[in-house]
Parts: C-alpha cells; sequence; structure tokens
C-alpha cells in the first residue's frame, strides 16, 4: 500500500485549488495560504515550469514534493472531480430531479442514496460497491423543498420534522425505501434501491469456489436442518438467500419467507413482510409458517433466542430453515446461538451448514496497475511467504468513478456440519481448529489472500480481512 495513496486534503483545500487545475498540473495541494503554497506534484511533470505557473497563479512561493504517478491519480480522482466526466453540478430544487437522482443512481449500480445537508452546503451520495461517492451539489435554499417533494412521493408527513420517518416510493422495475432522520442542520434522507425481481441472481455468479459450492448443495439438498449465513451488514447474505430460493424453487416445494423489508420477488414463493408494530415479528411469522404446510421457511434475520427456538423447532419437524446471523465466522455461528438459548444437543442435530460471507471489491481492469509488493504494508500475522511478489493496486479512471474499483465478488467460508462436529457441538467442545482444519475448510482470509494473488482485488481492500488469518 502506497504511502501517498489516501493523502489528508481538506474541504478548505480542495475549494481553494479548482478541479481543472489540479487535474491539468496533476497536483494535490498540502498547505495554501496568503504568503505560500505547497503541493503534491505527479513526478513525471516538469517541476520547473509547473512551479513558475502556480506561482503566477497563486500570487505566492510555491513549494512542490514529486511523489509516485499513481498516488497522484488516485488522489485527485478522490478529491477533484474531473471536468466533464462526473455530474458535480448545481441544482434548483424547484424543477422535479426527484426522479433523474434516483435513476442516475439506480443507472450506475448504486444501491443507496445519501442526501443530506450542513451548515452551508448540501449534497447528494450515491453508494456504489459499498463505497459512498459524491454525485451532486445542491442549492442550500432549495434543501428543503427537495425534502418535502421527497415526502410527498412516499406518502410521509411534510410537516412532521422532529421524528424520524420511513417510507416507500414505487417504480416499474423497482422500489425506494425512504429513511427520514432529522440531524443538526436539517433532514437527512436515505434511498435504499430494492429491485423487484431476483431472477438474475445465479449461485454460480456469486464467488463460491467449486468445493464450497459443492458443500453448499449438499446442505441445501436436505429435506431439513438448518442453513445459516453470516456476516456483517451489506455483506450479501439476502444475495445468497435469494440465489438458494431460486434453486429450490419448484412446483413440489412449499416456500415461505418472512423478510425485512422483501428486497427481491420470486414467482412461486410466498413472501410476508415483517410488522413489528403490529406484532408480526419474525418469531410470530414462523409460528404461523408451521401451520401452513411449509417445506422450506426463509427467515430474513435470526435476532433473539425467541428466533432461534422456533428456528430449530421447525427445522426438527422436518422443515429446512434458510436465514441469516451476525457472527464473524462460520463457525462463531454455533456459539452465538448457544448463547441465545438453544441447547448443544439440539443445534448437534439440526445444522446442516454454517456459511460466513464478506464481499470485497474488484480492480477495475481499465486502470489497475501492476507493482512490486513492500511486505512493510501487509499484516504481521501474515506470514510473508504467503504474499506474491508483485501485486495490483487501484488507480483511477472514467470507467470506475476514479476509486480503482469495478464491481464486487463474494468471499466464503463454508462448513459443512458432519457427525464428528455436530459431536463436538454436543459436547461444547468449541474449539475445533484442527477439525477443520483436516477437512480442508479454507477461511474467508484465506480466499482473500487468493483474489489478491490473481490480481482481482488489492492488498488495500482485503486488508481487514488478511488480519483474521
Amino acid at each position: 500500500m502506497n504511502t501517498w495513496d489516501n493523502l489528508p486534503v481538506t474541504a478548505e483545500l480542495q475549494q481553494a485549488v479548482r478541479s481543472d487545475l489540479a487535474w491539468h498540473y496533476r497536483v494535490i495541494p498540502k498547505v495554501i495560504s496568503d504568503t505560500e503554497a505547497q503541493f503534491y506534484v505527479d513526478e513525471t511533470q516538469n517541476l520547473q515550469l509547473v512551479k513558475e505557473e502556480l506561482s503566477a497563479l497563486f500570487g505566492c512561493t510555491v513549494e512542490l514534493e514529486a511523489i509516485d504517478s499513481v498516488a497522484i491519480q488516485r488522489n485527485l480522482g478522490k478529491h477533484f472531480r474531473k471536468a466533464g466526466h462526473e455530474q458535480q453540478l448545481v441544482f434548483d430544487a424547484k424543477i422535479d430531479f426527484v426522479d433523474r437522482i434516483i435513476r442516475d443512481a439506480n443507472h450506475l449500480g448504486s444501491s443507496d442514496i445519501h442526501i443530506e445537508t450542513y451548515e452551508d452546503r448540501a449534497r447528494v451520495r450515491i453508494r456504489i460497491d459499498g463505497h459512498l461517492i459524491e454525485r451532486f451539489a445542491i442549492d442550500k435554499a432549495d434543501y428543503a423543498e427537495l425534502v418535502n417533494k421527497i415526502k410527498i412521493r412516499s406518502n410521509l408527513d411534510i410537516s412532521e420534522k422532529r421524528l424520524p420517518q420511513d417510507g416507500r416510493i414505487q417504480y416499474e422495475d423497482f422500489d425506494i425505501r425512504v429513511s427520514i432522520l432529522p440531524t443538526l442542520h436539517g433532514e437527512k434522507i436515505v434511498l435504499r434501491i430494492l429491485g423487484k425481481d431476483a431472477s438474475f441472481i445465479r449461485m454460480d455468479q456469486l464467488g463460491l469456489t467449486e468445493r464450497d459450492q459443492e458443500s453448499y448443495m449438499e446442505g441445501i439438498k436436505r429435506p431439513n436442518g438448518i442453513v445459516l449465513i453470516s456476516g456483517p451488514t451489506g455483506s450479501g447474505k439476502t444475495t445468497t438467500l435469494y440465489a438458494t430460493l431460486k434453486l429450490l424453487n419448484d412446483e413440489k416445494r412449499n416456500i415461505l419467507t418472512v423478510e425485512d423489508p422483501i428486497e427481491y420477488t420470486l414467482e412461486g414463493i410466498n413472501q410476508v413482510q415483517l410488522k413489528e408494530s403490529i406484532g408480526l415479528t419474525f418469531a410470530s411469522a414462523l409460528r404461523s409458517f408451521l401451520r401452513q404446510d411449509p417445506d422450506v421457511i426463509m427467515l430474513g434475520e435470526i435476532r433473539d433466542g425467541e428466533t432461534a427456538q422456533m428456528a430449530i423447532r421447525a427445522a426438527l419437524t422436518g422443515h429446512l430453515v434458510l436465514s441469516t446471523i451476525h457472527t464473524n465466522s462460520a463457525w462463531g455461528t454455533i456459539s452465538r446461538l448457544i448463547d441465545m438459548g438453544v441447547p448443544p444437543f439440539l443445534l448437534a442435530g439440526t445444522m446442516n451448514t454454517s456459511v460466513a460471507q464478506r464481499l470485497v471489491r474488484k480492480l477495475c481492469t481499465s486502470c489497475k496497475t501492476e507493482q512490486q509488493t513492500d511486505l512493510k504494508d501487509w499484516p504481521r500475522t501474515i506470514d510473508t511467504s504467503h504474499a506474491p511478489a508483485t501485486q495490483y493496486v487501484a488507480v483511477g479512471c472514467d470507467a470506475c468513478h476514479y476509486t480503482g474499483y469495478k464491481g464486487r465478488t463474494a468471499v466464503y467460508e463454508v462448513i459443512p456440519i458432519d457427525f464428528e462436529l455436530a459431536e463436538s457441538i454436543k459436547k461444547g467442545e468449541l474449539r475445533v481448529e484442527e477439525l477443520l482444519q483436516q477437512r480442508g475448510i479454507v477461511s474467508l482470509a484465506q480466499q482473500a489472500l487468493q483474489l489478491i494473488h490473481e490480481g482481482v482485488t488489492s492488498l488495500e481492500e482485503a486488508y481487514p480481512l488478511l488480519t483474521e488469518l
């Protein structure tokens, strides 16, 4: 990881240097004052010429520090939008551009839109591949009117400005979940883009290795038991569940789901929206499901002991139960369920497969650059013999919105619960590292390391997973 990849550029520095100048001279401001200006500059530039021209432009002494051109490119993409390529524009909220913001974000593959206001400015950011990118600036004076337009579209109370509100906007091919939160300088809006159709989701495109996919398929083909997918929010668990449901969905099975929210729809599956305000919780829905003659039950999440107990009961009575849970590893799911009050002997008899997953961004193939590996950048927990001699790093270009990454892939850890592992659960022997190694279970960290070797992702992106080795 290059020392200069994340230069600290404050808002004041960004305002002091126009984007077109920063790109033309390939400089990043370091210090700007009335008497001096200091810049990082692309080492391939004519330094004397750049220094003379910047001195004339700023009317003060200029100092330059030459650094790697790849680092300059990445920082320019992060801090200065390139004119003609990014819609860093100021809109008039009197023109109804709510649709434009939403459709623009959906077209770019965004999952969320953040509309927020501060003391002197307002902006729109969109989340692409898990990271936020500033997309629009909004006239501060028109921000309140924009908020009201969104409230009206989502059937919310425009007079309520003190309490959070939640709503929904429906489009033909996708839905928008609206969340409004009062903040110090006004109301912040987050719009979550929810696709309506899950028919495009395929198991063979999720990122599972051939061996992990075989192990996972064995677990979901059983007529009963529990298959759990763990990971933090935004790690792709729901997508994996829908890919699973798509495989299981046929005329011979009665499939029921309870979700919060329903993110996709699948023809032939009976989906229930969670409504805790009226008592429709995961646990209460599951009780009703058991009287609906189900073959497969999908719970959006196991959040508490009551839901966990009901899921165990459903698995014991001959149903296949799919769900998600928040744990750091596949085997950590076992400890979490026991902490929720599930007896180990029941857990041992019902667990089919435990899966952990994470999402990592893929390097943009249009601009990724190969460089020599610096072992000082690698986590101390990694045996340096595992590091490649060279590795690819993110740069940034038009194709990837100057982030250096385009698209994401999932990494998985899949543990089939066989007889020996089930016996360990039953006896409370939860330290089973040796048993997992004997079965060749590949950890999240090991899979992330493999993606670095293959040039799919960077050390910077995979670093949090590698620290778990």
